[in-house]
């Protein structure tokens, strides 16, 4: 980037600058390294606050973010982002002052206690600016702008690459940004420049030579829309499976083999760890590949490691489950203690999956302290999910999660040296307001060593965790961010959708449904567009492409986990109403914003996964999945056009964009012309529709040598076990040489199923199972009726107070096909469709919904029409 050569003025206004942010600190990443002073001054500005509630309301107080209505009573005189704000801006001439942050960020509390409860500071930034408040949660567009324009900015004048909350953006009254940052202090410390005298510099400069801070706005604001339009720019890439190892490689590569996690640099190994959830769905994804056998042992290894370190750490909630945001070291000890919807959405998924994958039973125990965490503590009574529990009590990040020893031991008495033993408490503190409970042996090595089972010294140490629970739960509670967000909440239905499925837990999955179902009601308009946020009954801001993808993918693990068809219908009617709000019809690709959305500085497409991944990404997932399902093709062309526009990010960069590298793989799973694993009979071969068994089985061999996908192929599951052989074949058979017009004629379906597997019956019991069902599409409008499925038997899983009704074996499903007389001499092409879930006593495969396809003539009238394959319509009251 070399936007100021020949621009002397430019040089000379970013030094001028320059200074005020020498001393920038990640505001995101540092929760426990406080301002000087700050606990000192925690009563003095609460007291301040308290006045401050009785002296000053501002606009925000009409507002329904928690965040902003935090901000209601500051004495800033407060805008939210709109029309009103910009107004007055141009009409008075004014620098527009832009906070962005969001409820549970602990430095944008900070800020607010220190700086904006501050009066005097106020009274300055009311004279001088237009404030403006913004919910980064509830405007990721502006947040995403800014947070880029910030970045330009740091790059222009040589500071770190870096961003954080509070975002703090200094725009012209066009909204162009010319200077930033993101935490600033009340006073001057340690080189930092305060707020005051960094409010009074940037008024001096745009005092000085507005045009000068005009034409630097307008060169940040040119290179931001710039880098939106490069990351889309399409390169023509074949789109093939070495671009999944390459990313899984990458993500590999930066493994901590040490402590576990990912995105480690040994450059600085103490920097903080995240959960980076994307990038281990890959991972995950890698193992269960049936063509990942060079990576999938080393994806293993650092999955199962970084899984293990994640579960045994400070960052996982040992109480109360679920996650905080991150870890604050390398060893996973202390976190930053937000809990976030959208972390324990997608972690849900992966240690369920990881449980599925390895049978250990910690996965088990976590993946169910997650779901049973947002249940207790971020659920609505309507059935939708709250975004977020704050980090800090009083001023004080941590407080409410920290433990004393000698608190400890009062508490759990002649128990505590075993729980110490267990929970790290016999280490040197690391937090420095007491313990943070992390696992530092296992229950078998510590039942060894106390001579006891581990069942009963997890039995122990339970009842000692939920006595512990109860007394935190008389502290003062953590501020709650109650909106509901629809991007986060679907990615919650698919943790819990997945989770009740894995598990067998429809508590779980019915939990997921009425989220679901409370989103499609309650926050939709009435043409079916879908809001963004919900809070105090009031749904309100348009929804932006992660809304509707994210969705979508909730609704396709909800059709997964229960095979009921409203989901589907759903899903695919989301994505057409996608398509049409946020396609990019000249360069494909999604749009962040609908095509009517306001214009701000730049249109941003995003193909970069970051705490949860892009919409982008999870839409091309969703479309291949759709694609598979319906055999649709508009929805595996979109997905083509989405990989290719992406084509360099891809190739360049695999490991910030995991989602669509995964995306690869999938779509490479169904090829154009092998998707659905379908059987394409040539119109001249007659096997299918006359002739012996035995002759359609030896024009059956002679096909599969020209016609990949002859027989039906059960293979792999989203999130599970991939088994390296056929599960589940099938073969079709019509009970005549020809279709007749204007008749009936029958139809079966011969399923053979593994040794050792089973699928669900129909009507299928428990009725949350995912049913075995028939299904026939045909050009010339043959119905299928009559259908018949033979009866299950009772198949007994411990976890279940039932027995489940399954085919074991073989199955054979029948129907009758009623052809129209008016199709008698045409060519029909008929396509039969089998759904059914494979499982054995310890996993389930993904319900997969696959094709035999044949193309055959009609008879025409009087044309005569024979019997044939009669050994398959012969029943015997089971088949």
């Amino acid at each position: 980037m070399d936007l100021h050569k020949n621009m002397k003025w430019w040089i000379v206004l970013l030094l001028t600058i320059l200074f005020f942010v020498s001393n920038w600190k990640p505001a995101n990443l540092s929760a426990s390294e406080k301002p000087a002073g700050e606990d000192s001054k925690t009563k003095a500005t609460e007291s301040a606050k308290t006045k401050n509630k009785a002296m000053f309301t501002n606009r925000l107080s009409k507002e329904t973010s928690p965040y902003l209505l935090l901000h209601q009573h500051n004495p800033v005189d407060w805008y939210p982002w709109g029309p009103e704000a910009f107004e007055k801006a141009k009409q008075e001439n004014k620098i527009i002052f832009l906070s962005v942050g969001y409820s549970s960020c602990y430095w944008c509390h900070v800020m607010e206690r220190l700086v904006f409860e501050n009066p005097e500071i106020a009274k300055y930034m009311n004279e001088n600016f237009v404030n403006i408040k913004v919910d980064r949660e509830e405007r990721p567009d502006i947040d995403d702008i800014y947070m880029t324009s910030l970045s330009v900015y740091f790059h222009l004048i040589g500071a770190p690459d870096n961003g954080g909350w509070p975002l703090s953006m200094f725009l012209t009254p066009d909204r162009e940004p010319f200077a930033g940052g993101t935490y600033f202090p009340p006073t001057d410390q340690g080189g930092q420049m305060s707020f005051p005298r960094v409010l009074a510099k940037v008024n001096e400069l745009w005092s000085g030579d507005k045009a000068k801070v005009e034409q630097s706005a307008t060169i940040i604001a040119k290179e931001v829309a710039r880098l939106q339009k490069e990351e889309g720019a399409g390169e023509a890439i074949p789109i093939e499976d070495r671009l999944v190892k390459a990313g899984v490689r990458s993500i590999n590569a930066s493994f901590d083999p040490e402590y576990g996690g990912i995105d480690f640099s040994e450059v600085s190994p103490n920097g903080p760890k995240f959960p980076t959830s994307s990038k281990l769905v890959l991972l995950q994804y890698d193992i269960e590949s049936p063509v990942a056998e060079s990576t999938s042992a080393e994806s293993a290894k650092v999955l199962y490691q970084t899984l293990d370190a994640m579960a045994n750490g400070g960052i996982y909630d040992h109480l109360g489950g679920g996650f905080h945001r991150y870890s604050t070291d390398r060893y996973w000890h202390v976190p930053h203690f937000e809990k976030m919807l959208y972390d324990n959405g997608q972690l849900a998924s992966l240690y369920a999956n990881a449980y599925a994958q390895t049978g250990n039973a910690q996965y088990k125990q976590v993946a169910e302290g997650i779901i049973d965490f947002v249940l207790r503590e971020l659920t609505d009574p309507q059935g939708g999910f709250y975004s977020a529990l704050d980090a800090e009590t009083d001023g004080v990040e941590g407080e409410h999660y920290a433990w004393s020893q000698e608190e400890l031991k009062k508490i759990l008495g002649d128990g505590y040296p075993l729980f110490a033993e267990f929970y790290g408490l016999n280490e040197p503190v690391r937090f420095e307001h007491g313990y943070v409970l992390h696992r530092v042996t296992t229950l078998k090595a510590l039942a060894e060593k106390q001579k006891m089972t581990p069942a009963a010294l997890e039995s122990q140490l339970a009842t000692m965790r939920e006595k512990l629970h109860a007394v935190r739960n008389q502290r003062k509670s953590l501020l709650k961010d109650d909106k509901i967000l629809t991007s986060w909440n679907g990615l919650m239905i698919t943790g819990m959708a997945n989770t009740g499925r894995i598990l067998k837990r429809p508590d779980y999955t019915a939990a997921a449904e009425k989220a679901a179902q409370f989103i499609l009601d309650q926050m939709r308009d009435d043409q079916g567009h879908l809001y963004r946020s919900y809070r105090a009954g009031q749904a309100r801001l348009n929804a932006y492409l992660d809304d509707y993808a994210f969705l979508v993918q909730g609704l396709l693990a909800l059709y997964e986990a229960t095979g009921k068809q409203q989901w589907l219908d759903q899903a695919q009617a989301l994505t057409d109403l996608q398509i049409k709000l946020f396609w990019d019809q000249k360069e494909h690709g999604f749009f962040f914003t609908t095509h009517d959305h306001e214009q701000l500085i730049a249109r941003t497409k995003n193909a970069y996964d970051a705490a949860i991944p892009s919409g982008n990404s999870i839409s091309t997932r969703n479309l291949i999945q759709l694609s598979q399902l319906t055999g649709d093709p508009k929805y595996r062309q979109h997905a083509d056009q989405t990989l290719q526009l992406f084509g360099r990010v891809i190739k360049r960069y695999p490991d910030r964009c995991a989602q669509l590298v995964q995306a690869v793989g999938e779509f490479l799973e169904t090829p154009a012309d092998q998707k659905q694993s379908t059987l394409m009979i040539p119109a001249t071969e007659t096997s299918f529709a006359q002739g012996s068994l035995q002759q359609f089985e030896a024009n059956s061999e002679q096909l599969a040598s020209v016609t990949p996908g002859l027989e039906l192929l059960a293979l792999a599951g989203l999130g599970q076990v991939t088994p390296k052989k056929n599960l589940v074949t099938a073969k079709a058979y019509l009970s005549v040489d020809k279709l007749p017009a204007g008749k009936t004629c029958q139809v079966a379906i011969v399923l053979k199923i593994d040794e050792g597997w089973h699928i669900n019956a129909n009507p299928a019991k428990p009725d949350f199972m995912v049913p075995t069902t028939f299904t026939v599409k045909s050009t010339q409008q043959v119905k299928l009726s009559q259908i018949k499925y033979p009866a299950g038997h009772a198949f007994t899983v411990e976890g279940f107070d039932e027995p489940l009704q399954v085919y074991e074996k073989q199955a054979i499903i029948r129907g009758t096909l009623t052809i129209p007389a008016a199709a008698g001499g045409k060519a029909e092409q008929l396509e039969l469709n089998v759904k059914y879930q494979a499982c054995n006593d310890k996993t389930c495969i993904r319900p997969t919904t696959v094709s035999l396809k044949g193309n055959f003539q009609i008879a025409r009238p009087g044309e005569p029409v024979n019997q044939v394959n009669q050994k398959w319509f012969q029943t015997d009251g089971n088949n």
